[in-house]
């Protein structure tokens, strides 16, 4: 038979192996407390990762928001250059020029230019009135005011441009008589127009330039060699 066990022996059996994580507290009025640490541990560790999820959320749309801003303003929101092209000019009232010896210094002459302005942006191309002159000899012999306008996106603007030219400005001019001889008058067209194209916290002012210089025919009565120079200043 085998040895009675002592009590001892069997109490150590039942003991566990390791202490449990827990700590139970009792106070005078007998309520125990259990220790929080590992749960707020977790809580701070959760906060902190919903924390940085949200500023890299931020983060990247802030990114991509530049981006599309940085594509749009190089390409669609970019101000491009209005162009304005000379149409077709006419004289008419020639016939007081066709000769030196018989000018009729009480004639006008009158000049019609058909100018047009493209627009290439996605906005309004606005611009305040502006001047065309008519040059002979280095002179402005006339002038015209064009009102104030607005050539709509991607559309073009056409101007109908009247200019009264008195001969009896013209009859001080040295070269005219050589001119009359030769039957032809070589004159020029200035016009000069600002504006502004807006694109909404983009706003670009815009300088057009154009000088045409052409050859009026007397005998003919017609305009040839036209050639005009443009200029546009952003």
């Amino acid at each position: 038979m085998s040895p009675p066990q002592s009590p001892n022996s069997s109490r150590d059996q039942v003991r566990p192996l390791a202490p449990s994580h827990r700590i139970h507290i009792e106070n005078e009025e007998g309520v125990n407390y259990t220790s929080t640490s590992s749960i707020q541990l977790s809580k701070k560790q959760r906060r902190r990762r919903r924390c940085i999820k949200c500023c890299g959320c931020c983060g990247i749309t802030t990114i991509i928001i530049g981006i599309v801003i940085l594509i749009l303003a190089l390409t669609v929101f970019k101000v491009k250059d209005p162009t304005i092209r000379m149409n077709s000019i006419r004289f008419e009232g020639l016939s007081s020029l066709t000769s030196s010896s018989n000018l009729q210094t009480n004639m006008n002459i009158t000049v019609s230019a058909d100018m047009s302005i493209k627009n290439p942006n996605a906005v309004s191309f606005k611009f305040k009135p502006a001047t065309a002159s008519l040059i002979y000899s280095d002179r402005i012999i006339a002038e015209a005011m064009l009102p104030r306008g607005s050539a709509r996106a991607r559309r073009t603007f056409s101007m109908n441009v009247k200019v009264m030219v008195m001969v009896e400005k013209l009859i001080v001019i040295p070269r005219l008589t050589s001119d009359l001889i030769a039957g032809e008058l070589p004159v020029s067209m200035s016009t000069n127009i600002n504006g502004k194209v807006n694109l909404g916290v983009i706003k670009k002012s815009v300088d057009i330039r154009m000088n045409c210089n052409m050859v009026v025919d007397l005998q003919r009565q017609d305009v040839k060699d036209i050639d005009c120079e443009r200029k546009v200043s952003l």
